[in-house]
């Protein structure tokens, strides 16, 4: 019996895949489950179409992902923070402060998705790098400055 995969069936094969199996197997686990459907000529095409669809989407994702990175790169964000004589901050710059400071320059950024590259504990420039994506990181720079 063959059968096109909805979902990952471990020692069986991954979600798109299309498999043979022996026909109880099929009939009676994988079907009734949902993670399978018969690999009639029609369910074949419908699933090679997904497929494109899903590429092309995919695709749409990285390209505006790789715009993003490239806009946060050229952004450069001041967080003005309370600060000793001697140009040592009290406490430190967060990652929220640093999001709230990118998203009133135009972007949606998570504060879970940046990470500051080194300890913020005087004034000065420092880098923090952005995850837009799972291959597709921004470096982004930001000043700490002495509040008035």
């Amino acid at each position: 019996m063959k059968l096109i995969l909805k979902e990952d069936v471990e020692k069986l094969g991954e979600a798109g895949e299309l498999v043979t199996v022996k026909d109880g197997y099929g009939r009676n686990y994988l079907i009734p489950q949902g993670y399978a459907v018969m690999a009639t000529d029609s369910a074949i095409r419908a699933y090679e179409e997904e497929q494109r669809q899903r590429s092309r989407k995919i695709e749409a994702t990285i390209q505006n992902a790789q715009k993003l990175a490239d806009q946060l790169e050229k952004v450069s964000v001041t967080i003005t923070v309370t600060a000793g004589e001697d140009g040592k901050i009290f406490g430190t710059v967060t990652t929220q402060q640093l999001a709230d400071a990118v998203n009133e320059k135009g972007f949606d950024i998570d504060r879970k998705k940046i990470t500051i590259d080194s300890d913020v504990k005087n004034l000065g420039e420092y880098t923090a790098t952005v995850n837009i994506l799972k291959d597709i990181n921004a470096t982004l720079k930001f000043w700490v400055v002495k509040a008035d």
